[in-house]
């Protein structure tokens, strides 16, 4: 083991975890759906109101229906966006145009999965990736 390496604990003792794993033949597996929750829609809007690109904290951040539901519109994710509680109170019952406001870029449905997002956030790749990332 060398500092700073991942380890899993096992009895007696720890596996080190590899960074890199060379494939010899990679199957595709079909992409997971990402759930339409409140948290993930923060996790795709990066916790910032897609009106007016502040970060308040995550108390003071609202879901906004672009398309109010009282105009009979589901809930998906082009519909519905991140927003900071003065602004989802200032666009009201309104559409963006309506209301004068303007979203930051137009809310699409994910392709990532939950657990790819958090692990990308959480931390800087590592330094054994570096020769794989310049290759992209």
């Amino acid at each position: 083991m060398r500092e700073g390496d991942d380890v899993i604990p096992v009895v007696g003792g720890a596996l080190r975890v590899p960074r890199v794993v060379h494939l010899h033949r990679y199957e595709r597996s079909p992409r997971p759906i990402v759930r339409l929750t409140r948290r993930n829609l923060m996790l795709r809007d990066g916790h910032q109101c897609q009106y007016c690109a502040r970060r308040p904290p995550l108390r003071e951040l609202n879901i906004d229906h672009i398309l109010p539901r009282s105009r009979g519109v589901v809930d998906t994710w082009e519909n519905l966006v991140t927003a900071c509680r003065i602004c989802n109170l200032r666009k009201g019952w309104r559409t963006p145009d309506e209301a004068g406001m303007r979203l930051l870029r137009v809310p699409v449905r994910p392709r990532w999965t939950t657990t790819a997002q958090i692990l990308l956030e959480a931390r800087e790749p590592f330094k054994e990736w570096e020769p794989f990332l310049k290759a992209g």
